[in-house]
């Protein structure tokens, strides 16, 4: 994994990669796998599994997120809006803030992440009408949380766990 300077995880590489980042000067070598090695005819290189960056670069993030199912999980951070409940993708469902029948659009400032029995109690109202107060408004994000280069919510190695706050009480600051 692909660490900006800043410790921000921004992409996931395979090992070769890893390797022409590191013997390229491009990066610094935060940690190791520990039984990984790679043999060459004169020597044994340990493989690198957390790279960080030497200059910050600007993620590919920064500019426009689609809207999409999975992106509005994303920024709600797989929680949902009404009950603070955190699932997994296949336990939460969409909810449009002002409901469609009411006038609501399927964009990122009508839909929110919401489980199953809270969007049934919500059913065609407002969080108003429904006595059912949102814990944050939903917003276009500007990008997604590092989260967003792992391909499965349930899929994260151990050791990768302190670059994602949001799968950790704290982050890893790099002091």
């Amino acid at each position: 994994m692909v660490l900006n300077s800043s410790y921000e995880p921004i992409k996931i590489v395979n090992w070769q990669k890893a390797l022409l980042l590191w013997f390229t000067n491009k990066v610094e070598v935060v940690e190791y796998h520990s039984s990984i090695f790679v043999n060459s005819a004169y020597s044994s290189f340990q493989v690198p599994s957390v790279l960080r960056l030497k200059k910050y670069i600007h993620s590919k993030f920064t500019h426009s997120v689609k809207f999409s199912r999975e992106n509005v999980y994303l920024r709600d951070l797989y929680t949902c809006q009404y009950c603070h409940s955190k699932l997994p993708f296949r336990q939460l469902t969409l909810d449009h803030v002002v409901p469609i029948s009411q006038g609501g659009g399927n964009h990122w400032l009508n839909v929110v992440a919401a489980c199953s029995p809270c969007n049934n109690k919500k059913g065609g109202r407002t969080p108003d009408q429904a006595n059912m107060p949102l814990i944050r408004r939903p917003f276009i994000p500007e990008r997604l949380p590092a989260r967003s280069i792992v391909s499965s919510e349930d899929w994260l190695p151990e050791y990768w766990a302190p670059y994602f706050p949001s799968h950790n009480k704290t982050s890893h600051t790099g002091s």
